[in-house]
Protein backbone atom coordinates (compact mmCIF):
# COMPACT_ATOMS: atom_id res chain seq x y z
CA UNK A 1 0.00 0.00 0.00
CA UNK A 2 1.08 3.56 -0.66
CA UNK A 3 2.08 5.55 2.40
CA UNK A 4 1.07 9.12 3.20
CA UNK A 5 2.10 11.42 6.04
CA UNK A 6 -0.28 14.26 6.90
CA UNK A 7 0.88 17.26 8.91
CA UNK A 8 -1.78 19.59 10.27
CA UNK A 9 -1.47 22.80 12.27
CA UNK A 10 -4.42 25.07 13.04
CA UNK A 11 -6.23 26.94 15.81
CA UNK A 12 -7.59 24.52 18.37
CA UNK A 13 -11.28 23.77 18.65
CA UNK A 14 -13.60 20.96 19.74
CA UNK A 15 -14.03 18.05 17.32
CA UNK A 16 -10.87 18.39 15.26
CA UNK A 17 -9.74 14.78 15.64
CA UNK A 18 -13.25 13.51 14.85
CA UNK A 19 -13.47 15.61 11.68
CA UNK A 20 -9.99 14.59 10.50
CA UNK A 21 -10.46 10.86 11.04
CA UNK A 22 -13.92 10.95 9.42
CA UNK A 23 -12.52 12.55 6.26
CA UNK A 24 -9.67 10.04 6.08
CA UNK A 25 -12.15 7.18 6.41
CA UNK A 26 -14.27 8.58 3.58
CA UNK A 27 -11.14 8.61 1.41
CA UNK A 28 -10.43 4.98 2.34
CA UNK A 29 -7.20 5.84 4.14
CA UNK A 30 -6.15 3.63 7.01
CA UNK A 31 -4.51 5.41 9.97
CA UNK A 32 -1.34 3.58 10.96
CA UNK A 33 -0.21 6.11 13.58
CA UNK A 34 -1.56 9.43 14.82
CA UNK A 35 0.00 11.90 17.23
CA UNK A 36 -1.55 15.18 18.25
CA UNK A 37 -0.71 18.03 20.61
CA UNK A 38 -2.52 21.15 21.78
CA UNK A 39 -0.46 24.20 22.68
CA UNK A 40 -2.72 25.61 25.39
CA UNK A 41 -0.90 28.94 25.58
CA UNK A 42 -1.37 29.68 21.88
CA UNK A 43 -4.58 27.67 21.46
CA UNK A 44 -3.00 25.78 18.58
CA UNK A 45 -3.49 22.19 17.43
CA UNK A 46 -0.81 20.04 15.78
CA UNK A 47 -1.12 16.54 14.34
CA UNK A 48 1.04 14.05 12.47
CA UNK A 49 -0.86 11.19 10.86
CA UNK A 50 0.67 8.24 9.03
CA UNK A 51 -1.75 6.57 6.61
CA UNK A 52 -1.88 3.90 3.94
CA UNK A 53 -4.26 3.63 1.02
CA UNK A 54 -5.05 4.92 -2.46
CA UNK A 55 -3.24 8.22 -2.98
CA UNK A 56 -4.64 9.18 -6.36
CA UNK A 57 -6.89 11.89 -4.92
CA UNK A 58 -4.58 13.63 -2.48
CA UNK A 59 -5.47 17.10 -3.77
CA UNK A 60 -9.16 16.46 -3.13
CA UNK A 61 -8.26 15.14 0.30
CA UNK A 62 -6.32 18.31 1.13
CA UNK A 63 -9.19 20.52 -0.03
CA UNK A 64 -11.67 18.55 2.07
CA UNK A 65 -9.48 18.76 5.16
CA UNK A 66 -9.05 22.52 4.76
CA UNK A 67 -12.82 22.94 4.35
CA UNK A 68 -13.39 21.22 7.68
CA UNK A 69 -10.59 22.86 9.66
CA UNK A 70 -10.48 26.36 11.18
CA UNK A 71 -9.37 29.33 9.11
CA UNK A 72 -5.57 29.66 8.73
CA UNK A 73 -5.11 25.90 8.99
CA UNK A 74 -2.05 24.45 7.28
CA UNK A 75 -2.18 20.96 5.78
CA UNK A 76 0.84 19.26 4.27
CA UNK A 77 0.49 15.90 2.51
CA UNK A 78 3.79 14.09 2.15
CA UNK A 79 4.15 10.99 0.03
CA UNK A 80 7.12 8.64 0.28
CA UNK A 81 9.99 10.59 -1.20
CA UNK A 82 13.59 10.59 -0.08
CA UNK A 83 14.74 13.94 1.27
CA UNK A 84 17.65 15.62 -0.54
CA UNK A 85 20.41 17.27 1.49
CA UNK A 86 23.60 19.24 0.99
CA UNK A 87 26.19 19.08 3.77
CA UNK A 88 28.50 21.99 4.63
CA UNK A 89 31.70 21.21 6.52
CA UNK A 90 35.02 22.75 7.53
CA UNK A 91 37.80 20.53 8.91
CA UNK A 92 36.26 18.41 11.67
CA UNK A 93 35.25 15.06 10.26
CA UNK A 94 33.23 13.31 12.97
CA UNK A 95 29.73 14.60 12.12
CA UNK A 96 30.33 14.45 8.36
CA UNK A 97 31.69 10.90 8.63
CA UNK A 98 28.60 9.75 10.52
CA UNK A 99 26.31 11.24 7.87
CA UNK A 100 28.23 9.87 4.89
CA UNK A 101 28.59 6.36 6.33
CA UNK A 102 24.85 6.15 6.95
CA UNK A 103 24.22 7.61 3.50
CA UNK A 104 26.53 4.98 1.95
CA UNK A 105 24.63 2.13 3.60
CA UNK A 106 21.19 3.67 2.84
CA UNK A 107 20.27 4.13 6.50
CA UNK A 108 20.34 7.94 6.64
CA UNK A 109 16.76 8.34 5.47
CA UNK A 110 17.86 10.92 2.92
CA UNK A 111 20.18 11.34 -0.05
CA UNK A 112 23.35 13.44 0.29
CA UNK A 113 23.72 15.31 -3.00
CA UNK A 114 27.11 16.86 -2.26
CA UNK A 115 29.44 18.20 0.40
CA UNK A 116 30.69 21.79 0.34
CA UNK A 117 33.79 22.58 2.37
CA UNK A 118 35.69 25.80 2.90
CA UNK A 119 38.90 23.75 3.23
CA UNK A 120 40.22 20.82 1.21
CA UNK A 121 40.85 18.50 4.17
CA UNK A 122 37.66 16.46 3.82
CA UNK A 123 37.66 16.04 0.04
CA UNK A 124 39.48 12.70 -0.06
CA UNK A 125 37.24 11.06 2.53
CA UNK A 126 34.08 12.41 0.90
CA UNK A 127 35.00 11.32 -2.62
CA UNK A 128 36.00 7.83 -1.43
CA UNK A 129 32.36 7.39 -0.48
CA UNK A 130 31.20 8.50 -3.91
CA UNK A 131 29.94 11.95 -2.94
CA UNK A 132 30.83 15.04 -4.97
CA UNK A 133 32.94 17.56 -3.03
CA UNK A 134 33.04 21.29 -3.74
CA UNK A 135 35.74 23.49 -2.25
CA UNK A 136 34.68 27.08 -1.63
CA UNK A 137 37.37 28.99 0.23
CA UNK A 138 36.35 31.93 2.41
CA UNK A 139 39.85 33.36 2.39
CA UNK A 140 40.37 36.81 0.85
CA UNK A 141 36.65 37.11 0.11
CA UNK A 142 33.91 39.12 1.73
CA UNK A 143 30.84 37.30 3.03
CA UNK A 144 28.71 38.29 0.04
CA UNK A 145 31.09 36.70 -2.47
CA UNK A 146 31.65 33.61 -0.34
CA UNK A 147 27.94 32.97 0.14
CA UNK A 148 27.17 33.71 -3.50
CA UNK A 149 29.51 30.87 -4.46
CA UNK A 150 27.79 28.58 -1.96
CA UNK A 151 24.38 29.45 -3.41
CA UNK A 152 25.47 28.71 -6.97
CA UNK A 153 26.45 25.19 -5.97
CA UNK A 154 23.36 24.56 -3.85
CA UNK A 155 21.15 25.77 -6.72
CA UNK A 156 22.30 22.79 -8.79
CA UNK A 157 20.32 20.51 -6.52
CA UNK A 158 16.71 20.24 -5.40
CA UNK A 159 17.51 20.53 -1.71
CA UNK A 160 15.22 19.91 1.26
CA UNK A 161 17.82 20.65 3.96
CA UNK A 162 21.26 22.15 4.39
CA UNK A 163 23.17 20.38 7.16
CA UNK A 164 25.99 22.23 8.88
CA UNK A 165 28.28 19.41 9.99
CA UNK A 166 30.64 21.52 12.11
CA UNK A 167 30.68 24.23 9.44
CA UNK A 168 32.52 26.95 11.32
CA UNK A 169 31.38 30.00 9.41
CA UNK A 170 28.70 32.44 10.54
CA UNK A 171 26.06 32.78 7.83
CA UNK A 172 24.55 36.14 6.95
CA UNK A 173 20.86 36.94 7.55
CA UNK A 174 20.39 37.10 3.76
CA UNK A 175 21.74 33.58 3.31
CA UNK A 176 19.62 32.26 6.18
CA UNK A 177 16.48 33.84 4.71
CA UNK A 178 17.20 32.18 1.36
CA UNK A 179 16.87 28.77 3.06
CA UNK A 180 14.50 29.62 5.88
CA UNK A 181 13.55 26.58 7.93
CA UNK A 182 15.95 24.38 5.96
CA UNK A 183 19.31 24.88 7.70
CA UNK A 184 20.22 22.54 10.56
CA UNK A 185 23.21 23.13 12.80
CA UNK A 186 24.95 21.26 15.61
CA UNK A 187 26.18 23.29 18.55
CA UNK A 188 28.88 22.09 20.89
CA UNK A 189 27.04 22.73 24.14
CA UNK A 190 23.77 22.45 25.96
CA UNK A 191 22.84 25.93 24.76
CA UNK A 192 23.59 28.66 25.53
CA UNK A 193 26.80 27.82 27.47
CA UNK A 194 30.44 28.10 26.35
CA UNK A 195 30.19 30.09 23.16
CA UNK A 196 33.19 30.83 20.96
CA UNK A 197 36.44 28.96 20.45
CA UNK A 198 37.65 25.92 22.40
CA UNK A 199 34.35 25.15 24.17
CA UNK A 200 35.64 21.93 25.72
CA UNK A 201 38.69 23.68 27.14
CA UNK A 202 36.32 26.26 28.62
CA UNK A 203 34.26 23.43 30.08
CA UNK A 204 37.35 21.73 31.46
CA UNK A 205 38.64 24.92 33.06
CA UNK A 206 35.22 25.60 34.58
CA UNK A 207 35.12 22.09 36.05
CA UNK A 208 31.73 21.19 34.63
CA UNK A 209 30.10 17.86 35.46
CA UNK A 210 27.83 17.69 32.41
CA UNK A 211 28.58 18.48 28.78
CA UNK A 212 26.08 18.38 25.96
CA UNK A 213 25.18 19.22 22.40
CA UNK A 214 22.23 20.85 20.67
CA UNK A 215 20.82 20.46 17.17
CA UNK A 216 18.75 23.42 16.03
CA UNK A 217 17.44 25.34 13.05
CA UNK A 218 19.57 28.29 11.97
CA UNK A 219 18.06 31.76 12.27
CA UNK A 220 19.40 35.31 12.15
CA UNK A 221 20.16 35.11 15.88
CA UNK A 222 23.37 33.13 16.26
CA UNK A 223 22.79 29.75 17.94
CA UNK A 224 19.33 30.79 19.10
CA UNK A 225 17.15 29.05 16.50
CA UNK A 226 14.40 26.54 17.36
CA UNK A 227 15.91 23.55 19.14
CA UNK A 228 15.23 20.13 17.61
CA UNK A 229 16.98 17.91 20.13
CA UNK A 230 19.56 18.02 22.91
CA UNK A 231 21.58 15.49 24.89
CA UNK A 232 24.06 15.56 27.75
CA UNK A 233 26.66 13.21 29.17
CA UNK A 234 28.33 13.19 32.58
CA UNK A 235 32.01 13.97 33.01
CA UNK A 236 34.17 14.28 36.12
CA UNK A 237 37.62 15.22 37.41
CA UNK A 238 39.17 12.28 35.54
CA UNK A 239 38.42 13.95 32.20
CA UNK A 240 41.19 16.04 30.70
CA UNK A 241 40.65 18.27 27.67
CA UNK A 242 41.27 15.40 25.23
CA UNK A 243 38.80 13.11 26.99
CA UNK A 244 36.24 15.89 27.11
CA UNK A 245 36.68 16.61 23.40
CA UNK A 246 36.26 12.90 22.62
CA UNK A 247 33.09 12.67 24.72
CA UNK A 248 31.79 15.88 23.19
CA UNK A 249 32.26 14.65 19.64
CA UNK A 250 30.37 11.46 20.41
CA UNK A 251 27.39 13.35 21.73
CA UNK A 252 27.51 15.84 18.84
CA UNK A 253 27.20 12.96 16.38
CA UNK A 254 24.35 11.43 18.35
CA UNK A 255 22.39 14.67 18.58
CA UNK A 256 22.83 15.66 14.93
CA UNK A 257 21.84 12.23 13.59
CA UNK A 258 18.81 12.10 15.86
CA UNK A 259 17.68 15.53 14.70
CA UNK A 260 18.11 14.58 11.05
CA UNK A 261 16.12 11.39 11.53
CA UNK A 262 13.27 13.38 13.07
CA UNK A 263 13.32 15.89 10.20
CA UNK A 264 13.56 13.29 7.47
CA UNK A 265 10.53 11.52 8.96
CA UNK A 266 8.58 14.81 9.11
CA UNK A 267 8.20 14.75 12.90
CA UNK A 268 9.09 18.38 13.64
CA UNK A 269 6.78 21.40 13.76
CA UNK A 270 8.17 24.89 14.33
CA UNK A 271 6.08 27.34 16.34
CA UNK A 272 7.78 30.68 16.88
CA UNK A 273 11.22 29.91 18.27
CA UNK A 274 10.20 26.52 19.64
CA UNK A 275 9.55 23.11 18.15
CA UNK A 276 7.01 20.38 18.65
CA UNK A 277 8.62 17.00 18.03
CA UNK A 278 6.56 13.84 17.63
CA UNK A 279 9.00 11.04 18.44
Amino acid sequence: MNKLTILISCPDQVGLVTNITRILAVHQLNIVAMREFVDEQNKAFFARIACTGDLRETEKLKIKLLENLPNSAEVNLITEKEKQVVVLATKEYHCLAEILIKNHFKTLGANVRCVIGNYEELRDFTEKLGIQYFHVSHLEKDKIQFESELKKIIAQFDVDYLVLAKFMRILSPDFVRSYSGKIVNIHHSFLPAFIGANPYRQAFERGVKIIGATAHFVTDNLDEGPIITQHTTHVDHNFGVKEMVRAGKEIEKKVLLEALELLFEDRVFVIGNKTIVFK
